[in-house]
């Protein structure tokens, strides 16, 4: 009598859901990676014509190489039933999960509070800088983190759509956040009268001039501040329910990576050889 060893690699037969799965996600975000790391290219081709294109090339960049190696590991393990491949890929995946998760985390932490106040009889808020966390304040108080972000607020040229406004419109128009703290000063400055009274700092540093208006104020940094943490609450959606998927997507290469380790063996687990390569190999011994 003789126990019979399993061959490797595994029939067609016993291919695993998992692994098929696996595959197939990461062929979509293989793909996918093509035109994010194209957009990223892009802006730094034109860097110079957009103000706040580089603030967005390196994380574009970043996030598409990453995905592009992490997916091409992931479908080369899952198709082709090579341990050491899902292995790798287990181990980026998790950091990406643990990554993803710090920065929702954070994310929401120091984009705490904000929101604004409704200015009585207007259908707009005011934003105050001191209603955002030290940490926004820090950076934001800062020149080299305040000049690119001006810079974006002038490309937007968001004064223009207002700087024909009549006082009429001001009651019955809605602002954004950048512009009610960039273009215009607070509600509660009081010009022209002869009786002297003590007024908020913005009020002092507003113009009429298109090239200064309230650029200055602190009501402008606590606007950008606004438009900034409802954005990030847009992204926090999309982080949580990325989150979901990459779990789901970690628990099925588990799965996969225990199929492929348990049909080898454990000699050969950090072997890589796809299954393309195994028949090669044996249809050319067999000739020789």
């Amino acid at each position: 009598m003789y126990s019979r060893r399993r061959a490797w690699p595994p029939a067609a037969g016993e291919r695993h859901l998992s692994n098929t799965l696996v595959g197939l996600l990461n062929l979509i975000t293989l793909v996918a990676s093509v035109p994010i790391i194209g957009a990223g290219l892009w802006l730094q081709a034109h860097a110079g014509s957009s103000p706040c294109g580089s603030v967005l090339q390196a994380p574009l960049l970043a996030i598409g190489f990453v995905t592009l190696l992490v997916s091409l590991a992931g479908f080369l393990g899952s198709c082709y039933h090579v341990p050491s491949a899902l292995w790798l890929y287990l181990a980026a995946l998790l950091l990406l999960v643990l990554a993803l998760l710090g920065i929702t985390v954070f994310g929401l932490a120091v984009t705490a509070g904000g929101g604004g106040t409704q200015v009585p009889g207007r259908p707009y808020r005011e934003f105050r800088l001191s209603d955002y966390s030290p940490w926004l304040q820090r950076h934001v108080q800062a020149e080299r983190y305040w000049r690119p972000a001006l810079a974006c607020v002038l490309g937007a040229r968001a004064c223009d759509r207002v700087a024909a406004w009549t006082p009429l419109d001001y009651l019955s128009h809605d602002l954004t956040p950048i512009q009610s703290g960039c273009c215009k000063p607070p509600t509660s400055c009081t010009y022209g009268q002869q009786e002297a009274q003590q007024q908020e700092p913005d009020c002092y540093r507003w113009s009429n001039s298109p090239g200064v208006l309230c650029y200055g104020c602190d009501s402008c940094k606590a606007g950008v501040l606004e438009q900034l943490r409802r954005h990030w609450h847009n992204i926090t959606i999309l982080n949580v329910v990325l989150l979901l998927l990459l779990i789901a997507v970690y628990s099925c290469a588990c799965c996969a990576f225990r199929n492929a380790a348990t049909a080898m063996p454990a000699s050969k687990i950090f072997h890589l050889h796809p299954r393309w390569y195994l028949s090669l190999s044996r249809w050319w011994h067999g000739r020789s």
